[in-house]
């Protein structure tokens, strides 16, 4: 991707405006994410909804995925949580504003079988009430994913702290 001035998270949204339309597309952006960021990858999902601050990710259940319980595994339910944290952070970030994560967590409410969604609503970060376009020092920000069946249960809820910094100087 190009170095411009534009962040990470507005590379990502060009991507998925160009792509997210067309026959394939969202399996095409998803891949394009997974390339990127492979670990992220691994588990295949599929993006299903992305807009500056909200982002849902598709999980199938395939043999990949899935632990000894004939479920699917802790850590890939963990994997998409995360995913749909991070597109929903990045492409809420002003300009050059860069993002990581610093601490994650899970919790498990029910067995995941089937396809599930992950999805996170999250508010574009602000410091003191405002917005962070002039970002000059480092924040943390929080974003949770709800994972829900197709029944619409959470399964899981994925917490991910995000240190916020801004764009690089020189």
């Amino acid at each position: 991707m190009s170095s411009s001035g534009a962040g990470p998270g507005a590379r990502i949204l060009r991507a998925w405006r160009s792509l997210s339309g067309l026959p394939g597309g969202q399996w095409l952006f998803s891949r394009l994410v997974g390339w990127m960021a492979p670990y992220s990858g691994t588990t295949g999902a599929v993006v299903r909804v992305l807009e500056p601050g909200r982002c849902e990710v598709e999980l199938a259940e395939r043999r990949r995925v899935r632990n000894h319980l004939d479920s699917i595994h802790a850590v890939a339910l963990v994997n998409v949580g995360e995913l749909a944290t991070g597109l929903a952070t990045l492409t809420a970030l002003p300009p050059g504003a860069r993002g990581i994560i610093v601490e994650l967590g899970a919790t498990y409410e029910k067995k995941a079988r089937g396809v599930v969604r992950a999805e996170c609503r999250n508010a574009v970060p602000r410091v003191d009430g405002r917005p962070i376009e002039g970002l000059e020092t480092s924040i943390e920000h929080r974003a949770v994913a709800e994972v829900r069946d197709h029944e619409d249960d959470v399964v899981a809820s994925v917490t991910a702290l995000w240190r916020i910094s801004p764009p690089e100087s020189g």
